[in-house]
């Protein structure tokens, strides 16, 4: 398969259209991809300039409405020119076959509902996190997209995930567990009790139920939850694996012999660095729209906008989308069967 085009809010991020100009170079530079990116025509000629384009698959998509980081849904929604929805309908008019943005997480799964609509038997898509664990990647979600969730969602949320995981990771039969706060299936709120017997009966390899420390042991390939508690966890794992760089920073800064030390393991931290990075994922893919959309983080760097490219590409490639769609469908008739 030719690599895919990915659309891009250039609009999205803390840092201004600049970074995700150079991010957007970097993946088209050094990963083969084509990228059009969407914004004020003017902000992003000036943005390109000087960054050697020639050669190099970038168009720019004039879309002059930018949606705020800290903007309501309700006010973004109405901005029909808006750089993520010019981006969105790029890629449902074919035009391009992904979609990134750094932007504002709620209004990008809201306009990405409206403009791509949801798969079918799809009925809450989820934002998933991949977080490194010790032998490979774990997805978890959902991460923010549902805070308040029936059953029947969070088994959704398994079967993308595993999807996800199989097409993107290549895990032949992925362990799916379920996020509560002990391991006896008796435990955790009615929903959790609840979702782990639906869980227990579907096709999918579950597990049960698992707590915070299973994201990153390798004993599952996929965790659920609900948005809030996905939220929370993500949030407080972001800020410990900051925290923690930052304090062994400060250590090995300390004396003469600790400096000496750090020198000679700088390769190691180097590598330690890149696997914890949340940045070499570039952000978190979207899963049960039309299709391939992924998140980044509002303080993106131009290097983690090229991942996050990346990441986009990798989801239209994997074929991802078919597999939800074709394990939904046995869903969708035993609720039908079961409400005649």
């Amino acid at each position: 398969m030719s690599q895919p085009r990915v659309a891009v809010d250039a609009m999205g991020g803390d840092h201004g259209a600049t970074v995700v100009a150079r991010g957007a170079v970097l993946a088209c530079r050094e990963l083969g991809v084509g990228v059009s990116l969407a914004g004020p025509q003017k902000v992003l000629r000036a943005a390109l300039d000087g960054l050697q384009t020639d050669g190099l698959d970038v168009e720019v998509l004039d879309a002059p409405d930018v949606v705020d980081m800290g903007e309501k849904v309700s006010r973004s929604t109405l901005k029909k020119r808006s750089s993520i929805q010019v981006a969105l309908e790029h890629v449902r008019d074919g035009k391009a076959q992904a979609f990134f943005s750094a932007g504002n997480t709620a209004a990008c799964w809201t306009i990405a509902r409206m403009v791509l609509g949801t798969l079918e038997e799809v009925d809450r898509p989820a934002l998933a996190a991949v977080l490194p664990n010790r032998t490979g990647r774990t997805v978890f979600l959902d991460v923010g997209a549902n805070a308040q969730c029936k059953p029947r969602h969070l088994e959704e949320f398994a079967v993308m995930g595993s999807a996800y995981s199989r097409g993107v990771f290549h895990r032949d039969t992925p362990r799916v567990g379920l996020m509560s706060m002990g391991k006896e299936k008796t435990k955790g709120s009615e929903l959790t009790r609840d979702v782990h017997e639906v869980l227990k009966g579907s096709s999918l390899n579950f597990v049960g139920n698992v707590e915070g420390h299973d994201l990153f042991t390798g004993k599952v390939d996929v965790v659920v939850t609900d948005g809030f508690t996905g939220n929370a966890v993500l949030k407080s794992c972001e800020t410990l694996a900051e925290f923690m760089i930052d304090l062994i920073r400060e250590e090995l800064r300390r004396d003469l012999r600790s400096r000496v030390g750090a020198w000679l393991s700088t390769p190691a931290f180097r590598e330690v660095r890149r696997r914890s990075d949340s940045a070499e994922t570039g952000g978190a893919p979207l899963l049960g729209v039309k299709g391939c959309c992924v998140i980044g983080h509002g303080k993106s760097t131009s290097h983690a906008v090229m991942h996050g490219i990346r990441t986009a590409a990798e989801f239209y490639t994997s074929g991802v989308n078919e597999d939800i769609e074709a394990e939904l469908r046995p869903l969708a008739a035993r609720k039908e069967a079961r409400s005649a």
